[in-house]
């Protein structure tokens, strides 16, 4: 009996050993976004100078979930929307979602962003329609989304174009 007890208890214990090791790879695993901002109310240059911001102000309901799912260490991509409409830089999420400080209601989330490097190049919107492997896109196919996800694909091809390292597919 207490052969038996020991058996089991090493399986029990491996099994939660290999529970939490699950966990943390899906801790670790990043998830992918763009932001998009108007450059005449706060640009890249802006957010570069500041050197992180809060990401408040969010209204609509679909990217205010977005915003709830976002995690600290995933990769940001931030897009400038109205004049120049262009990926211009990356970001990285360094606080999850809290309560949005510019709203009254506590249903409304903010995330805090910080920015990692501009792209050598900016990816222009056409550029991004252009490409077949994009045409999936949240930016294309719901051009007034302001925080959306990406797949891993995705973010990569655009920042592969944005480092002049694109190839057509």
């Amino acid at each position: 009996m207490g052969r038996i007890n020991g058996i089991l208890r090493r399986r029990i214990q491996q099994n939660n050993h290999d529970s939490e090791s699950n966990q943390m790879k899906n801790a670790t695993k990043n998830s992918y976004w763009m932001v998009k901002q108007e450059p005449e109310t706060y640009s890249w240059d802006d957010f570069v100078q500041d050197g992180s911001t809060d990401w408040s102000g969010v209204r609509n309901y679909q990217a205010r979930n977005n915003l709830r799912d976002m995690k600290v260490g995933d990769r940001v991509l931030f897009y400038h929307s109205g004049k120049g409409k262009e990926v211009v830089g990356l970001a990285e999420v360094v606080k999850s979602a809290y309560p949005d400080p510019t709203a009254a209601d506590d249903q409304w989330v903010a995330v805090d962003l910080k920015p990692v490097k501009a792209l050598t190049n900016p990816v222009q919107l056409a550029a991004i329609r252009y490409d077949k492997r994009l045409s999936q896109l949240p930016l294309i196919r719901q051009s007034q989304l302001s925080v959306m996800p990406l797949t891993k694909d995705e973010f990569d091809v655009i920042v592969a174009m944005g480092n002049g390292k694109a190839r057509r597919k």
